[in-house]
């Protein structure tokens, strides 16, 4: 008999009763917007900066509307200006290079190897052929560099980096959290990472001029003193004239969602890699299936499972598999499907770049959303699904 997978894999973690509790609090007051005029003592979005800026073990932490928010004013506070050229690694989602064409900066691609990461031996190559000054260093789908390699290029090419830490809230390389090898950060709590709040993002930094940058940029007006986890005030006065509002602050009440949430981060992410790993186990069994190598120095936080499928019909397994309740994404397709993209189809990118490299390894490459909520028997069925809707379609 057929598996068949009875839950939405698109369900997302709903926010803990601490949550709703804060939430409604906060709007009982009226006080949605994150600044007061009369002063924003216990503002919720300055209490988030302050605790997740702990958690990091950063100086300074800036809470704003989206993850993509979040890379945009990292990359603009960070110094990144119109036509700078900025390295990027070729497998990504769509709104990080949406980032740099906000920008206006020129995105220069580099070639990731079978495990979807960025390709040491690229990034060399065309950090010397371009001159870029700036890496963004996308962590995409959780999937971590060799960071120690990574960061060591940086150093000598003179390049500043940048992370985009979307997937790997929790995540470290070596022992030291992603989040903590470039100059800033930028997370996202958007419904379907570790913390859910619909959207929003954090940008945290060392750096006091980016931070101060960051938070004008942001929309703070002239109450950025109403910020905690923020550089003193003659740092802003460096930046005040120069710094546009963009108007992508985080809301009190978005933070009011988050905050109740950062305490449950470490114990999310040990079931979220049960989950992944009781279904990798099963998958790698299958023949035609094989899945990106995980080093031991890579302590991964997984929302999803990857994995390369052989044969010339995936098309036919991801509608045979959706059929029975597992839809998978697959990456290689001809066109961009819902969050599924890759280099190729942002026609906005400058430039005939080559990452054949890059092209290949995305040409099999599927993913599959793993739900906190999965049990261990409902992960089972899902990877019964996917391994049975390959037999009957290629075997």
């Amino acid at each position: 008999m057929r598996a068949r997978l009875d839950i939405d894999l698109a369900t997302p973690e709903p926010p803990p009763q601490a949550s709703i509790d804060a939430a409604m609090r906060l709007l009982k007051t009226g006080h949605l917007f994150r600044y007061g005029e009369m002063g924003g003592e216990g503002n919720e979005a300055a209490l988030l900066e302050t605790d997740f800026a702990a958690m990091l073990g950063a100086k300074y932490c800036i809470a704003v509307n989206s993850g993509g928010s979040a890379i945009f004013l990292a990359l603009k506070a960070a110094g990144v200006k119109q036509g700078d050229k900025v390295l990027l690694n070729a497998f990504t989602l769509a709104p990080v290079p949406g980032a740099l064409q906000h920008l206006g900066a020129e995105t220069v691609l580099v070639d990731i190897n079978d495990r979807l990461v960025i390709d040491p031996d690229a990034l060399r190559s065309r950090a010397a052929e371009s001159g870029a000054k700036f890496l963004l260093q996308s962590h995409m789908r959780g999937h971590i560099a060799d960071m120690d390699e990574i960061t060591a290029i940086c150093a000598e090419f003179g390049i500043k980096m940048i992370e985009d830490c979307a997937h790997t809230m929790g995540a470290t390389w070596n022992g030291v959290q992603t989040g903590k090898f470039g100059i800033a950060a930028a997370f996202s709590s958007q419904s379907f990472k570790q913390f859910n709040t619909g959207e929003g993002g954090l940008i945290v930094t060392d750096d006091e001029d980016i931070a101060a940058r960051a938070i004008l940029m942001s929309g703070s007006y002239m109450f950025f003193e109403q910020h905690a986890a923020a550089p003193p005030k003659h740092v802003f006065e460096r930046w005040k004239g120069q710094s546009a509002n963009h108007s992508m602050r985080m809301s009190a009440l978005t933070a009011a969602i988050l905050r109740p949430q950062l305490p449950l981060l470490a114990a999310r992410n040990t079931r979220w890699r049960e989950i992944h790993d009781r279904i990798a186990n099963r998958l790698h069994r299958h023949q035609m299936l094989r899945l990106p190598h995980r080093p031991e120095l890579e302590n991964y936080t997984p929302t999803s499972i990857q994995f390369f499928m052989a044969g010339g019909n995936i098309d036919a397994v991801v509608a045979e598999s959706t059929k029975h309740g597992v839809p998978i994404k697959f990456f290689g397709g001809e066109k961009a499907v819902g969050f599924t993209s890759r280099s190729p189809h942002w026609e906005y990118i400058s430039g005939d770049q080559q990452v054949n490299q890059s092209e290949q390894v995305l040409s099999t490459l599927c993913d599959v959303r793993l739900p906190l909520g999965l049990s261990d028997d409902q992960a089972d069925v899902l990877a019964d699904v996917i391994t049975q809707s390959i037999d009957a379609v290629m075997l």
